[in-house]
């Protein structure tokens, strides 16, 4: 009984851990560096392209499950290997896709 609810806890807490730890020590880092002078325009993160990104990311994962049902029931292939293969081909795919598409833009 005990355990049931002693492992999400110890899930949440550690993730919440890595994540407080990761960002506190972030920030000090950056005031420090800002305290030492340097340009606080370097710390903004670009995010352009995301959404393309996460889209062609969702593409290939529904292609990928789409293609692993298809071939599991085509073949005499098990479903599991069958479609977890397929989603990370068909997923890695849409993201090299978004990787050559960005380099066009940036050559333009």
């Amino acid at each position: 009984m005990a355990v049931e609810i002693l492992i999400p806890f110890i899930v949440f807490s550690t993730i919440f851990g890595v994540l407080y730890t990761f960002l506190t020590t972030r920030n000090k880092e950056r005031l420090a560096m800002i305290e030492k002078g340097a340009d606080p325009s370097t710390f903004a993160t670009q995010r352009k392209r995301l959404g393309i990104k996460i889209g062609l990311l969702a593409i290939g994962i529904a292609t990928g499950v789409l293609f692993g049902q298809m071939i599991a029931h085509l073949t005499n292939m098990d479903q599991e290997p069958a479609t977890i293969s397929m989603i990370f081909l068909w997923a890695g795919a849409g993201l090299v896709l978004e990787h050559y598409l960005a380099k066009k833009d940036s050559e333009e």
